[in-house]
């Protein structure tokens, strides 16, 4: 059994081997993953050496002390976060050799084609349609709101191959190649002027079978690793205290005494604490990851998430009055990442919009809670064994 004085050891190793200061950055990714110490609780030869999940802190601590590069996973989010543990579970081991290891490193980027122009809260509607000729899949469809679509090398794709079951059974999760050329990415310019998002138009794409994650009509099921790991890092993400939306606001409210007033003192204080104990729940999420996949309890997170973004940027442009109004930048730019405290108060506030949108919506994850966490009456369903073909559209 793998204990934290041998992963120091193996780490020391690393470094010894590879002095970071004198390796090219991605040498560096290449030889921790070998090493078995990107992600440690995976098995080994994948980056990992079978062990517990919590010892993972024990490698990242050595190597942030000697300065080491790390992956960019804000940049990477979506493959390290829901294309890697659905990759795991379900993949082949020819799949597992072939992806994880330049997801990992950073070589590719990851995104998602789930939701659609007629399916997004009721993801299962989806229409894009998968036809299988010989070996491979023709895939045409579109997909929506689609983050990181234009830096993509790959992409988690589901797809309806049989139109004549139920919305929830005939769906096949697939890997696709975004370099295909069916594959047609388009800007999707948001209220903050950027367009973070996409949209993806699929056309006669080929998808080879080999490129399938789990069995023929079983992408329901596989989508729902993908969804509760999503929601995890969404809403799950370790962050030191005053970290994230809240941080900002109390700066401003320390430095900046002429804008106090008691009203804004009690919210800003009572936000503080939901915050602070978002952030705590967070951690014991991360915790009980250790024994297992994650659960449900990523839904409440998320729906936390969502909540206070929308609630603190209201107050932090309100408290900020005719500040809070100015707006630093319009330019149309393709960001690679959402960096909610890097910009002003303007910007933050109308980002979180989405914050109950993405991810799944706050609508359909209260749902997720009541039914399957406090074990509530499921709401009435009239298209439960309904073919997927003969559904009102």
């Amino acid at each position: 059994m793998t204990d934290a004085a041998e992963l120091r050891s193996r780490t020391r190793e690393l470094l010894a081997a590879h002095p970071p200061a004198d390796t090219e950055r991605i040498d560096f990714l290449k030889a921790r993953f070998d090493a078995g110490l990107a992600w440690v609780h995976y098995p080994e030869g994948l980056g990992g050496l079978g062990a517990p999940r919590s010892l993972q802190a024990v490698v990242d601590a050595e190597l942030e002390a000697a300065g080491a590069p790390d992956n960019d996973p804000r940049r990477i989010g979506i493959g390290l976060g829901m294309a890697a543990p659905t990759i795991l579970k379900y993949g082949t081991e020819e799949q597992k050799q072939q992806f994880l290891r330049p997801l990992w490193v950073g070589e590719e980027v990851w995104c998602q084609l789930f939701s659609e122009p007629g399916a997004g809260s009721d993801l299962a509607a989806l229409g894009t349609r998968a036809v299988r000729e010989g070996d491979d899949w023709v895939v045409n469809g579109q997909k929506v709101w689609t983050s990181s679509a234009h830096l993509a090398r790959w992409a988690i794709l589901i797809a309806r191959t049989d139109p004549d079951l139920p919305k929830h059974a005939g769906i096949t999760y697939f890997i696709c190649d975004m370099t295909d050329p069916g594959v047609e990415v388009r800007p999707l310019r948001q209220i903050t002027g950027e367009a973070e998002f996409n949209e993806v138009f699929l056309t006669d794409v080929r998808i080879p079978d080999a490129h399938r994650l789990g069995a023929v009509g079983d992408g329901w099921k596989v989508a729902q690793t993908t969804l509760m790991n999503e929601r995890v890092s969404i809403g799950g993400m370790r962050i030191p205290r005053e970290g994230g939306m809240i941080g900002p606001i109390a700066k401003t409210w320390r430095e900046r005494p002429e804008l106090r007033t008691h009203d804004l003192h009690q919210r800003l204080l009572k936000l503080w604490v939901e915050a602070e104990v978002a952030r705590l729940t967070g951690e014991r999420l991360r915790q009980q990851l250790v024994a297992g996949q994650p659960g449900y309890e990523g839904s409440g997170m998320k729906l936390s998430f969502a909540r206070l973004n929308q609630e603190i940027s209201g107050l932090e442009v309100e408290l900020l009055g005719e500040e809070g109004l100015l707006y630093d930048d319009w330019t149309m730019r393709r960001p690679e990442l959402v960096d909610f405290t890097g910009r002003d108060a303007g910007y933050r506030y109308l980002r979180s919009k989405g914050n109950s949108i993405e991810g799944g919506t706050s609508e359909v994850l209260l749902n997720i809670v009541a039914e399957r966490v406090l074990g509530l009456p499921a709401e009435p369903r009239t298209d439960k064994d309904v073919a997927w073909k003969d559904l009102a559209r």
